[in-house]
């Protein structure tokens, strides 16, 4: 952050020469938190955007087995099929020499996110936290991670007063398998450093006017960029 408290803004000409600076900083971060505390953590992104990190990010010389990764926010629908962020990471990130790293899923085998939330918030509880890296996208309608605007459940999510650390949140347009259990902003604050991921004018346009506006209800992404208490840095690419 700088010293107005404004996120740090990264442009790059390319995809491939920011994917290479931000797994070569991830995979640092890491490392530094293995050598200063035993054990590192890392939040992982889902969508179409980080495949190519996590691809770099996999061939890392890091010690991934002191290496603990979770996901920002999961669909409800079973685990190992398309749509699943657990699945992207399995896929993408934990093979090659992270392979060795544990994965802690916000899947589990409960029929809807809401009766999930008390297990899923154990498991994140027991991580190695503040996180790391937490690395998030952002939506062309401003959301980040499954923090929706006007979706149920998210005023909950946004909720600093409570000790929650998963929520479940359904987006507005959402039914049946379009349910989702997201970290909430409280987890999500609980990190060392958080990186929005974005690529395109298009994406940069929704940023410029998320940072411009105040109404984090319409623009949940806000609660990430108006806050002083971590640190973020937006990586943007064509």
């Amino acid at each position: 952050m700088t010293d107005a408290g404004q996120p740090t803004l990264r442009l790059y000409p390319s995809a491939d020469t920011l994917f290479a600076d931000l797994s070569d900083m991830i995979a640092g971060r890491l490392t530094k938190g293995i050598a200063e505390r035993g054990a590192a953590s890392l939040v992982t992104s889902g969508g179409s955007t980080p495949g190519a990190l996590y691809d770099l990010l996999s061939a890392e010389h890091i010690d991934w087995s002191r290496v603990s990764v979770t996901a920002s926010d999961e669909r409800w629908v079973p685990q190992g099929t398309d749509g699943s962020n657990e699945k992207l990471v399995r896929d993408r990130l934990l093979v090659n020499r992270a392979a060795s790293a544990s994965y802690v899923g916000l899947r589990t085998a409960a029929d809807t996110p809401v009766a999930a939330e008390a297990e899923t918030h154990d498991r994140i509880a027991a991580l190695p936290r503040p996180f790391d890296v937490t690395l998030v996208g952002m939506g062309p309608d401003s959301h980040t991670a499954s923090l929706y605007p006007h979706a149920q459940g998210l005023e909950r999510a946004l909720d600093l007063g409570r000790d929650a650390l998963t929520a479940a949140v359904t987006p507005l347009e959402a039914v049946g398998s379009n349910q989702r259990l997201s970290l909430t902003l409280k987890a999500l604050l609980d990190s060392r450093l958080i990186v929005i991921l974005i690529r395109g004018e298009d994406k940069l346009a929704v940023y410029r006017e998320a940072l411009a506006g105040s109404d984090v209800l319409a623009a949940p992404v806000r609660a990430l960029l108006h806050q002083a208490s971590t640190p973020v840095e937006v990586w943007w690419a064509p």
